[in-house]
């Protein structure tokens, strides 16, 4: 798992010297050089629309905001309409991808608004009544347009009573047989309501103490809308989603939920990151790729002693093979040496100096474990062990889930040749290569070359010698077999987020606790429908370009291979194939690669 820090760029302007007197010749030649220095470059193009929908985003950033959905499709549609098509042929081989990579972006985009808009309706028919008139508050202030206090405070009174009113309905409802809104859109509605609450708070904050009559009218209405809808997300956690209140009057932070996005979502995702299979293929896939590990765990088990199908007990027999409480940092320390000697002995990555000798270490907190519980890189490293204070069974799960040989699996993948070495690559190898990380930010490409990693050094057969090493990488490649099938069922509609949890549990052999660690993170929201797919598939897929590309006569040498790729930066793997393989590109592309062989 990749984690990522934020990043200071400087741009130096050149400022243009006064021009000096000159003929017309030189007139027309300026004129000419003029209108030539305007045209924007591809790569411009992309740093500048990626600046500017953030820009967009900061500013128009009220949940289910009509001004937000029109100015957000406006903006792509413009941007769509004004790409020059026409100049496509007389672009390089590199700025023709990332133009298509561009465009494919854009279409993206304007997509998943069209989904957004959709589940907004949905949310609206049911606190329309009372969300509408909030969100004009928080835009009138957004825009800083004049604000009469007495109107706000009348409008704030009567949503309070609206408020009351549903929450009152949703108790009543209760015992009917016919719920009035579904899990998914009551999960919607809380976290509406709880981004309208909180820039409700901000509006009332920016005008308060500048504006006497502002605090005069608006104060006490405000203090009881905003209670009002605390009791009302509490009343739709308890009554609709289950979440029962602690002794503390909290909510029970352990109950994991998600947000669906449905088959056409899924599609639409597919799409933009050039993957011309179906969902129900990618399920295939996965189980295909199960069926291996699962038929390599068996032979590793009975080289512990156990029997072919009882491999599960081998998995116990690994997990309680942990370091003891202090020794972990710098054993995962000797790990990560252990992986950047490997590469760099067998000459197959470049790795900088400075990539290993700026290589940093903190440790998770246990609230953070429960969403990551293990252990994380990219630009540092982040250790997951349980702290003294943790609950005795916590405690033995979390060392049982990073014993030493998951550890020893996944250690490389974290930073090198991984994510800390592809972040480093990535960031020095030139506008190109981090404007794509900005824009075109994958999942395939991240996490699918992390794991090709674990693929690779698994081949090569001098990495993972011992049978408990092959069990702990082994049970890493099932586990990402089997979050392809528990992400792409639960926005598919067919498995609760619970019903993912048991799934690594039974399936893979989790714990309970890094099970549902696993699924909180992939179904939170945080982190795109996709990712959880993307790194078994993207490793298939970077699989498969090497046997293209390396593995054929008078192909590329290996190290050239890996360099290239992490040269390139980050983009659906299928246009790095065409890339690399030097493949014609069209205006039009679209994926037709047929990675694996179903």
């Amino acid at each position: 798992m990749r984690i990522t820090e934020p990043t200071d760029d400087f741009v130096i302007v050149d400022i243009p010297q006064a021009p000096k007197k000159h003929d017309a010749t030189s007139q027309s030649a300026t004129r000419s050089h003029r209108k030539h220095k305007v045209s924007e470059s591809v790569v411009s193009r992309i740093i500048r629309v990626s600046e500017d929908e953030a820009e967009l985003k900061a500013f128009y950033n009220v949940p289910g905001s009509e001004t937000r959905h029109d100015r957000l499709t406006k903006f792509y549609t413009d941007e769509l309409d004004s790409l020059p098509s026409h100049d496509f042929d007389t672009l390089s081989h590199e700025d023709k991808a990332d133009f298509i990579l561009l465009k494919g972006y854009l279409n993206r985009c304007t997509r998943n608004l069209s989904l957004e808009q959709k589940h907004n309706d949905e949310v609206e028919t049911i606190i329309g009544a009372f969300a509408s008139p909030i969100r004009e508050w928080c835009e009138k202030r957004q825009r800083v347009d004049p604000i009469r206090p007495q109107e706000m405070a009348a409008s704030l009174h009567k949503a309070t009573g609206l408020v009351t009113r549903y929450r009152e309905e949703i108790v009543n409802d209760k015992t009917s047989s016919s719920p009035r809104t579904s899990k998914v859109t009551a999960y919607r509605v809380t976290k509406t309501l709880a981004a309208l609450q909180s820039l409700l708070a901000e509006t009332v904050d920016f005008y308060k103490g500048y504006d006497p009559l502002f605090d005069w009218w608006v104060t006490v209405p405000h203090r009881d809308l905003d209670s009002s809808l605390t009791s009302l997300v509490a009343t739709i956690r308890e009554h609709l989603l289950d979440i029962r209140p602690g002794p503390d009057g909290s909510g029970d932070d352990d109950v994991i939920l998600g947000d669906p996005i449905g088959r056409d979502g899924l599609l639409t995702e597919l799409e933009a990151e050039l993957i011309c299979y179906t969902p129900e293929e990618l399920l295939q896939i996965a189980e295909h790729e199960f069926a291996w590990c699962e038929t390599e765990m068996r032979k590793a088990a009975v080289a512990l002693g156990f029997s072919s199908s009882d491999w599960k007990s081998a998995l116990e027999a690994v997990k309680n093979k942990y370091e003891p409480p202090g020794s972990q940092p710098l054993f995962i320390q000797s790990l990560v040496r252990e992986g950047s000697a490997y590469v760099r002995q067998h000459d197959l990555v470049t790795v900088p100096p400075l990539a290993e000798e700026g290589i940093r270490m903190y440790m998770l907190s246990p609230r953070m474990q429960k969403v990551s519980p293990f252990f994380l890189g990219g630009p540092y490293l982040q250790v997951s062990y349980p702290t003294a204070a943790m609950p005795h069974a916590d405690k033995l799960m979390s060392l049982r889930g990073n014993n030493r040989h998951f550890s020893r699996a996944t250690a490389f993948h974290e930073m090198i040749p991984g994510h800390h070495l592809q972040e480093f690559v990535g960031a020095r190898s030139g506008p190109r290569a981090r404007a794509r990380q900005g824009m075109f930010s994958t999942p395939f490409y991240v996490e699918g070359w992390a794991l090709y990693w674990e693929m690779v050094l698994w081949d090569r057969g001098d990495f993972f010698v011992s049978a408990e090493d092959k069990v702990g990488s082994l049970f890493w490649r099932m586990h990402r077999c089997v979050r392809i099938v528990f992400s792409l069922r639960f926005h598919l509609g067919e498995l609760s987020a619970q019903e993912c949890v048991d799934m690594l549990v039974e399936r893979v052999g989790h714990e309970r606790a890094t099970a549902e660690g696993e699924v909180r993170r992939s179904l939170d929201g945080s982190y795109s429908p996709l990712y959880q797919a993307g790194y078994m598939l993207g490793a298939l897929q970077i699989m498969r370009l090497r046997r293209e590309a390396v593995e054929v006569k008078d192909g590329m040498g290996e190290k050239e291979f890996h360099d290239r790729i992490l040269a390139e930066g980050e983009m659906p793997i299928e246009m790095l194939r065409a890339l690399i393989l030097g493949h014609e590109l069209t205006s039009d592309f679209g994926s037709s690669w047929r990675f694996y062989d179903l």
